[in-house]
Protein backbone atom coordinates (compact mmCIF):
# COMPACT_ATOMS: atom_id res chain seq x y z
CA UNK A 1 0.00 0.00 0.00
CA UNK A 2 1.46 3.38 -1.17
CA UNK A 3 2.49 5.65 1.47
CA UNK A 4 -0.53 8.15 2.97
CA UNK A 5 -3.04 5.88 0.95
CA UNK A 6 -4.40 3.70 3.29
CA UNK A 7 -8.65 3.57 4.16
CA UNK A 8 -8.37 6.98 6.00
CA UNK A 9 -6.48 9.34 3.04
CA UNK A 10 -9.38 7.20 0.94
CA UNK A 11 -12.62 8.14 2.70
CA UNK A 12 -11.21 11.92 3.45
CA UNK A 13 -10.40 11.56 7.17
CA UNK A 14 -8.06 13.32 8.18
CA UNK A 15 -7.10 15.50 4.53
CA UNK A 16 -7.46 18.78 3.64
CA UNK A 17 -10.40 17.85 1.34
CA UNK A 18 -13.16 16.09 2.87
CA UNK A 19 -15.39 13.69 0.48
CA UNK A 20 -18.94 13.58 -0.04
CA UNK A 21 -20.61 10.42 1.56
CA UNK A 22 -21.73 8.05 -1.15
CA UNK A 23 -25.13 8.52 -2.30
CA UNK A 24 -26.54 5.57 -0.29
CA UNK A 25 -25.46 7.03 2.67
CA UNK A 26 -26.74 10.70 3.36
CA UNK A 27 -26.23 11.70 7.23
CA UNK A 28 -26.71 15.06 8.71
CA UNK A 29 -25.15 16.60 12.27
CA UNK A 30 -28.29 18.57 13.36
CA UNK A 31 -25.84 21.99 13.31
CA UNK A 32 -27.88 24.60 10.99
CA UNK A 33 -26.35 26.11 8.07
CA UNK A 34 -28.73 28.50 7.28
CA UNK A 35 -32.59 29.88 7.82
CA UNK A 36 -33.99 29.47 3.94
CA UNK A 37 -37.46 30.74 3.14
CA UNK A 38 -40.16 28.76 1.15
CA UNK A 39 -40.34 30.64 -1.58
CA UNK A 40 -43.28 28.50 -3.46
CA UNK A 41 -45.68 25.40 -2.88
CA UNK A 42 -47.20 23.64 -5.68
CA UNK A 43 -49.93 21.18 -4.62
CA UNK A 44 -49.58 17.46 -6.38
CA UNK A 45 -51.75 14.82 -7.22
CA UNK A 46 -50.58 13.62 -3.38
CA UNK A 47 -47.69 15.53 -2.45
CA UNK A 48 -46.10 18.88 -2.40
CA UNK A 49 -43.14 20.39 -4.84
CA UNK A 50 -41.09 22.87 -2.57
CA UNK A 51 -39.15 25.88 -3.71
CA UNK A 52 -36.72 26.82 -1.17
CA UNK A 53 -34.72 29.91 -1.24
CA UNK A 54 -31.30 30.22 0.03
CA UNK A 55 -28.04 31.49 -0.37
CA UNK A 56 -25.93 28.33 -1.13
CA UNK A 57 -28.59 27.16 -3.79
CA UNK A 58 -26.17 27.76 -6.91
CA UNK A 59 -23.26 24.99 -5.84
CA UNK A 60 -25.82 22.50 -4.88
CA UNK A 61 -27.03 19.68 -7.75
CA UNK A 62 -29.63 17.52 -8.77
CA UNK A 63 -30.18 14.44 -6.50
CA UNK A 64 -28.13 15.90 -3.73
CA UNK A 65 -30.04 15.68 -0.08
CA UNK A 66 -30.76 18.72 1.95
CA UNK A 67 -32.42 18.19 5.56
CA UNK A 68 -35.46 21.05 5.48
CA UNK A 69 -36.62 21.26 9.06
CA UNK A 70 -34.73 17.42 9.48
CA UNK A 71 -36.80 16.16 6.83
CA UNK A 72 -34.46 14.77 3.92
CA UNK A 73 -35.52 15.91 0.69
CA UNK A 74 -33.91 15.36 -2.80
CA UNK A 75 -33.06 18.41 -4.70
CA UNK A 76 -34.69 17.76 -8.06
CA UNK A 77 -33.93 21.60 -9.77
CA UNK A 78 -31.85 24.20 -8.40
CA UNK A 79 -30.79 27.81 -9.96
CA UNK A 80 -28.75 30.83 -7.88
CA UNK A 81 -31.43 31.62 -6.15
CA UNK A 82 -32.86 28.60 -4.42
CA UNK A 83 -34.13 24.74 -4.88
CA UNK A 84 -36.57 22.58 -5.10
CA UNK A 85 -37.86 19.30 -3.62
CA UNK A 86 -40.89 17.02 -3.71
CA UNK A 87 -42.22 15.95 -0.42
CA UNK A 88 -44.38 12.77 -0.98
CA UNK A 89 -47.74 11.31 0.87
CA UNK A 90 -45.31 9.68 3.41
CA UNK A 91 -43.43 12.26 3.98
CA UNK A 92 -46.31 15.04 4.51
CA UNK A 93 -47.79 12.13 6.51
CA UNK A 94 -45.31 11.79 9.51
CA UNK A 95 -43.64 15.75 9.22
CA UNK A 96 -44.74 18.95 9.56
CA UNK A 97 -43.51 20.24 6.04
CA UNK A 98 -47.39 20.29 5.06
CA UNK A 99 -48.26 23.31 7.85
CA UNK A 100 -45.07 25.13 5.94
CA UNK A 101 -46.63 28.10 3.77
CA UNK A 102 -45.16 30.91 1.44
CA UNK A 103 -42.82 32.94 3.29
CA UNK A 104 -41.78 30.81 6.34
CA UNK A 105 -37.96 30.45 7.50
CA UNK A 106 -37.22 26.92 7.16
CA UNK A 107 -34.26 25.48 8.62
CA UNK A 108 -31.69 24.19 5.98
CA UNK A 109 -28.93 21.45 6.60
CA UNK A 110 -25.99 19.85 3.53
CA UNK A 111 -25.51 16.13 3.97
CA UNK A 112 -21.95 15.89 5.66
CA UNK A 113 -18.77 15.30 4.40
CA UNK A 114 -16.43 12.18 5.54
CA UNK A 115 -13.68 14.23 7.47
CA UNK A 116 -15.83 16.96 8.75
CA UNK A 117 -16.16 17.52 11.86
CA UNK A 118 -19.08 16.24 13.96
CA UNK A 119 -20.27 19.01 16.22
CA UNK A 120 -23.99 18.08 16.82
CA UNK A 121 -25.12 14.05 16.30
CA UNK A 122 -25.65 11.69 13.83
CA UNK A 123 -29.19 12.77 11.91
CA UNK A 124 -30.67 10.67 9.15
CA UNK A 125 -33.55 13.00 8.06
CA UNK A 126 -35.76 10.33 8.84
CA UNK A 127 -38.37 12.26 11.27
CA UNK A 128 -40.00 9.57 13.49
CA UNK A 129 -43.10 11.56 14.29
CA UNK A 130 -44.31 14.89 15.11
CA UNK A 131 -44.65 16.67 18.35
CA UNK A 132 -46.62 19.83 19.57
CA UNK A 133 -45.02 22.94 21.66
CA UNK A 134 -46.03 22.68 24.69
CA UNK A 135 -44.84 25.74 26.67
CA UNK A 136 -42.27 28.40 25.96
CA UNK A 137 -40.57 30.44 28.97
CA UNK A 138 -37.97 33.44 28.29
CA UNK A 139 -35.07 32.97 31.24
CA UNK A 140 -32.78 35.03 32.00
CA UNK A 141 -30.16 34.03 29.20
CA UNK A 142 -31.97 31.13 27.41
CA UNK A 143 -35.37 29.82 25.98
CA UNK A 144 -36.65 26.25 27.93
CA UNK A 145 -39.10 24.81 25.33
CA UNK A 146 -41.50 22.27 26.53
CA UNK A 147 -42.91 19.74 23.91
CA UNK A 148 -45.50 16.91 24.01
CA UNK A 149 -44.33 13.48 22.20
CA UNK A 150 -46.65 10.58 21.28
CA UNK A 151 -46.83 8.20 24.81
CA UNK A 152 -45.14 4.98 22.00
CA UNK A 153 -42.12 7.16 21.60
CA UNK A 154 -41.05 7.08 25.26
CA UNK A 155 -38.58 4.56 25.32
CA UNK A 156 -36.38 6.34 22.65
CA UNK A 157 -36.04 9.75 25.00
CA UNK A 158 -33.70 9.93 27.96
CA UNK A 159 -32.51 12.56 30.28
CA UNK A 160 -29.49 14.31 28.37
CA UNK A 161 -30.07 12.64 25.51
CA UNK A 162 -30.01 13.83 21.67
CA UNK A 163 -32.69 14.65 19.94
CA UNK A 164 -33.21 16.63 16.13
CA UNK A 165 -36.27 19.11 16.50
CA UNK A 166 -37.08 20.48 13.08
CA UNK A 167 -33.74 19.71 12.16
CA UNK A 168 -31.91 21.03 14.79
CA UNK A 169 -29.12 18.85 17.14
CA UNK A 170 -30.70 19.67 20.85
CA UNK A 171 -30.56 17.90 24.21
CA UNK A 172 -32.87 16.85 26.01
CA UNK A 173 -32.25 18.89 29.73
CA UNK A 174 -36.00 17.73 31.49
CA UNK A 175 -38.29 14.12 30.62
CA UNK A 176 -41.67 14.36 32.40
CA UNK A 177 -42.74 10.58 31.91
CA UNK A 178 -46.02 11.25 33.29
CA UNK A 179 -47.24 14.18 31.20
CA UNK A 180 -45.77 13.18 27.85
CA UNK A 181 -43.40 15.87 27.80
CA UNK A 182 -39.73 17.02 27.44
CA UNK A 183 -37.86 20.19 27.63
CA UNK A 184 -35.17 21.85 25.68
CA UNK A 185 -32.52 24.55 27.33
CA UNK A 186 -31.92 26.62 23.68
CA UNK A 187 -29.06 29.25 23.87
CA UNK A 188 -28.95 32.55 22.39
CA UNK A 189 -27.50 31.79 19.49
CA UNK A 190 -29.88 28.92 18.47
CA UNK A 191 -32.77 30.73 19.24
CA UNK A 192 -31.40 33.81 16.64
CA UNK A 193 -30.25 31.70 14.03
CA UNK A 194 -32.93 28.38 13.48
CA UNK A 195 -36.76 28.72 13.74
CA UNK A 196 -36.98 28.00 16.92
CA UNK A 197 -38.62 31.37 17.78
CA UNK A 198 -41.58 30.39 16.08
CA UNK A 199 -42.11 28.03 18.23
CA UNK A 200 -45.19 28.30 19.94
CA UNK A 201 -47.72 26.98 22.46
CA UNK A 202 -49.68 24.87 19.68
CA UNK A 203 -46.97 24.20 16.74
CA UNK A 204 -46.22 21.30 15.79
CA UNK A 205 -42.18 20.26 15.09
CA UNK A 206 -40.25 17.22 13.62
CA UNK A 207 -38.98 14.59 15.87
CA UNK A 208 -36.21 12.35 15.13
CA UNK A 209 -34.86 10.32 18.19
CA UNK A 210 -31.25 9.15 18.55
CA UNK A 211 -30.27 6.66 15.68
CA UNK A 212 -27.68 4.61 18.36
CA UNK A 213 -30.79 4.71 20.45
CA UNK A 214 -33.48 2.72 18.39
CA UNK A 215 -31.48 0.04 17.56
CA UNK A 216 -30.70 -0.30 21.25
CA UNK A 217 -34.49 -0.49 22.04
CA UNK A 218 -35.16 -2.38 18.93
CA UNK A 219 -32.69 -4.80 19.73
CA UNK A 220 -34.11 -5.16 23.55
CA UNK A 221 -37.71 -5.83 21.90
CA UNK A 222 -36.21 -8.58 19.50
CA UNK A 223 -35.52 -10.40 22.88
CA UNK A 224 -39.01 -9.64 23.97
CA UNK A 225 -42.20 -10.18 21.33
CA UNK A 226 -44.40 -8.65 23.37
CA UNK A 227 -42.85 -5.21 24.32
CA UNK A 228 -42.02 -3.74 20.84
CA UNK A 229 -42.26 -0.15 20.04
CA UNK A 230 -44.06 1.24 17.21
Amino acid sequence: MAEGRGLGANLGVGSDSPLPLPASIRMFTGIIEEVGTVAAVTPLAGGRRLRIACSFADVLRVDESVAVDGVCLTVVAHDGDGFEAVAVEETLAKTALGDRAVGDGVNLERAMVLGARLDGHLVQGHVDTTGTVDAVEALADSHLVRIRYPAEQAPYLILRGSICVDGISLTVARLDEPTGTFALALIPHTWANTTAARWAPGVRVNLEFDLVGKYVVRSQAADSPTERPQ
